[in-house]
């Protein structure tokens, strides 16, 4: 049995290897090789026909000789991969989707599609907490100035303070893994928490579920933690910005495409918005000349929420143990494309 880890430098080909080889039945039968991508160093974007890949179809290719499994975090799965792979059965994406996979494609060459919903929850959660904290406290801009030598103790007068979190109404848009991590961590600050998501079961305890409209209306912080779907793009645009209470703060930890980012820099410009805080962006690497850098009290981290030790550690985990299932002949945990492991 050939594997191919093909890591980053981030989920490390180590982690990887580590993980499936305590999930194997017999170590001594696995070959592993392995393939290192660009990212970070070098931004993902897309290879072939998918999205937010690294490296090339060649080098994967070449990699994939021999190989029957695969497990990456961004290797990009096309057809051209895929046709010429003809070993590769099973496919493992340690990151919460497979938006690098070519899951019809996949589907046609029976490969199944693994991921590993969740892997980074936790860290999303704490960055999107540090994010509000941030604004609201408006600390990177006063650190900033602090160390320039300036003392903005004019800051202190009553209309240019934030608000406090205890007693305070905030919304969390998609109450998933992350948003429900975000709505405890409001709720143990005091906060009262308002939800939005089509999709949740049932109202969790301590949280009031509303629709959209009515929580950016009252919500003084509102968090975003939804996918982005053709439903959610752009649902976060000019109207219901312009809707939130004056002096309200607006956190994005989820995907750049659900904001509109004018709207909010225009809102932050007025003093209508008090603060936000964007770990995504529309564009990613954020563009020379973009208007966010430039506007006041705006704090911005370049797509880092997810970045832990443990977000690795637990991404290799997740999918090296749908490997182990699939190698026992168990059903998988986590397969994008069941259809893809039917009988012909």
């Amino acid at each position: 049995m050939r594997i191919l880890a093909a890591g980053d430098h981030f989920v490390l080909n180590r982690l990887l290897i580590e993980a499936v080889r305590a999930q194997v039945p017999d170590p001594a039968k696995v070959e592993f090789a392995e393939l290192t991508l660009p990212w970070p160093v070098q931004p993902f974007g897309p290879v072939g026909e998918v999205e937010e890949a690294s490296g090339s179809e060649e080098e994967l290719i070449s990699a994939l000789a021999g190989a029957q499994i695969c497990v990456t975090q961004l290797a990009g799965l096309t057809e051209k991969v895929l046709a010429e792979s003809p070993e590769l059965r099973l496919f493992g994406v340690s990151r919460g989707g497979p938006v690098n996979a070519n899951l019809t494609a996949a589907t046609e060459h029976r490969v199944a599609v693994t991921f590993a919903p969740g892997r980074n929850a936790v860290a999303t959660a704490e960055h999107a907490m540090a994010l509000i904290l941030a604004a609201v406290r408006r600390i990177p801009g006063t650190h900033a100035e602090l160390v320039g030598g300036v003392w903005r103790g004019d800051l202190y007068q009553y209309d240019q303070v934030g608000p406090e979190l205890e007693n305070a109404e905030v919304g969390v848009v998609g109450y998933g893994a992350i948003g429900a991590r975000v709505g405890r961590m409001l709720a143990g600050f005091g906060a009262r928490v308002l939800v939005y998501d089509p999709y949740l079961d049932g109202t969790p305890a301590g949280v009031e579920r509303v629709e959209l409209d009515e929580l950016m209306r009252r919500s003084s912080v509102v968090s975003l933690h939804a996918r982005v779907t053709e439903e959610t793009k752009g649902m976060i645009n000019r109207a219901r910005i312009e809707s939130m209470p004056a002096g309200s703060v607006l956190v994005n930890c989820a995907r750049g495409a659900l904001l509109d980012y004018d709207a909010v820099c225009d809102a932050l410009d007025s003093g209508h918005l008090f603060g936000a805080g964007f770990d995504v962006f529309d564009t990613e690497p954020i563009p020379a000349g973009s208007r966010l850098p430039r506007t006041p009290n705006v704090v911005l981290t370049p797509h880092l929420a997810g970045a832990s030790k443990q977000t690795a550690a637990k991404a290799a985990r997740i999918v090296a143990a749908d490997v182990g299932r699939f190698l026992r002949g168990e059903p998988l945990a986590h397969c994008a494309n069941p259809e893809a492991l039917r009988a012909p």
